[in-house]
């Protein structure tokens, strides 16, 4: 699988990473069995970027990927988690699951200053079994996740110092990089006007569907030297599915002027000869500043399908075409 570097970070990353969501069970179960053969098939098909996160089924995740990984040579892949949350044990009966089915019983403190993300190191650590870790992306800060007041609060504790100790932990070669783990755009500028970045993992805001990433972010990020991660590229499902009822999108079901936009893009798509999932696929990889895209399978059968999309030729005038539809 080719690869494609993040200069600042001194890493390459193949075009096709592995988002580590799923195996945690977000939305529908995933044993333990489904989840090693699903991490399996991605290294068999030469995937060798893993993203994973404390937050995906509170610690579930980052045990599975570690005990995938830890046999593998080291210098064989690249992995990053995430920092910003720290887990707490509590009573399963007091936690929500946050859409993850099978989730450890878990409570969530959110903590961006220094203290916090070396706590966090630390306990992911010695939930993966692994020595270290490439990439560490600063995930959910911004409004998107946060109230304003909680986000300002948050953003204090950043850049009082946790900046200086992410950069830190990059100085003394603890980690290779860092960035941004987010769904907004707004967020990803303000904290490049503020520290450099080696990368941004954008969820969902540079898709087929919606490009609210390509006016200012990606220019920027080409003027910083910043490289893209793209996950959510079916914007939470609808560009796989298709504009059917209850298809959902950014999480949540997709409304009336959502579905008629994604009719008129798989209109397009059909036209160009191709299916909508396999355009989504592979429209982020059109873009030289897209360092690799996250695909989130949660099975064999799933990845296995998106594989052999991305084996696909689509035509690049399907691409501007649909942009009249696009959220921007």
């Amino acid at each position: 699988m080719r690869k494609r570097r993040i200069a600042s970070a001194g890493l390459d990353l193949t075009e096709i990473g592995f988002g580590a969501a799923g195996i945690a069970g977000l939305y529908v179960e995933c044993t333990e069995e489904t989840a090693q053969a699903t991490l399996e098939l991605a290294w068999q098909s030469g995937i060798r970027y893993f993203d994973t996160a404390p937050f995906y089924g509170a610690g579930l995740s980052e045990e599975r990927v570690g005990r995938f990984l830890v046999g593998k040579p080291r210098e064989d892949y690249v992995i990053s988690t995430k920092v910003g949350r720290l887990l707490q044990p509590a009573p399963a009966s007091l936690v929500p699951s946050h859409g993850f089915v099978g989730a450890h019983a878990r409570a969530i403190e959110y903590d961006y200053s220094g203290d916090g993300i070396l706590r966090s190191i630390e306990a992911s650590i010695k939930r993966t079994g692994l020595d270290r870790f490439d990439i560490l992306y600063v995930h959910d800060i911004g409004t998107y996740a946060h109230a304003e007041g909680d986000n300002a609060r948050h953003m204090q504790a950043f850049t009082r110092s946790g900046i200086a100790v992410l950069d830190e932990l990059k100085a003394s070669g603890v980690i290779r990089g860092w960035g941004l783990g987010v769904n907004e755009v707004a967020v990803c500028l303000d904290v490049l006007e503020r520290s450099h970045l080696d990368c941004i993992l954008i969820a969902g805001r540079y898709t087929l569907l919606d490009r609210r990433a390509e006016e200012r972010l990606i220019p920027l990020c080409a003027e910083r030297g910043t490289s893209l991660v793209v996950g959510g590229v079916f914007n939470s499902g609808i560009l796989a599915t298709g504009a059917v009822t209850g298809a959902r999108f950014d999480y949540v079901e997709a409304n009336a002027d959502i579905l008629e936009r994604v009719g008129r893009i798989e209109s397009i798509a059909a036209e160009a000869g191709a299916d909508i999932a396999t355009a989504a696929l592979q429209f982020p990889l059109q873009n030289p500043a897209v360092a690799s895209v996250l695909i989130g399978s949660a099975d064999t059968s799933t990845l296995g399908r998106n594989l052999i999309s991305l084996t696909r030729s689509v035509e690049p005038m399907l691409y501007e075409a649909s942009r009249a539809f696009t959220l921007r």
